[in-house]
């Protein structure tokens, strides 16, 4: 892989990667979908990153029981059709520990910002 590809990958990985999920739905006694990975590879669409072009996008996930993701949505475009499809591809990689209520585990729907950006997040 090449150096420039590595440094998009990371570049994204790291700031999709701080995105909190939060269980849609507004049940009080749900304890929410936690990630249990510190980061996960997003690439950076090449037309974009060439550009200098950055942006968010806001995707709903529905996480299992498994704490895995079987359905994605965009709930807020980042303006870039480009960002929107990577976060949708990476947002199906994502992996939870999955939400839970009276002990039981439960599926629900999370929201997961996902940041473009070239410079890296302290």
């Amino acid at each position: 892989m090449d150096t420039d590809l590595l440094r998009r990958i990371a570049s994204v990985s790291a700031l999709a990667a701080t995105a909190a999920a939060v269980a849609c739905g507004g049940d009080q006694d749900v304890q929410s979908p936690s990630p249990l990975m510190a980061g996960v590879s997003i690439e950076y669409p090449l037309e974009l990153w060439d550009q200098g072009i950055e942006g968010t996008c806001l995707v709903k996930v529905r996480v299992n029981e498994l704490g895995g993701v079987d359905s994605v949505l965009v709930v807020e475009s980042s303006g870039h059709a480009a960002f929107d499809s990577a976060a949708l591809r990476g947002a199906r990689a994502l992996r939870f520990r999955p939400a839970t209520r009276g002990g039981k585990r439960i599926e629900v729907w999370a929201k997961v910002p996902v940041h473009f950006s070239k410079k890296p997040r302290p």
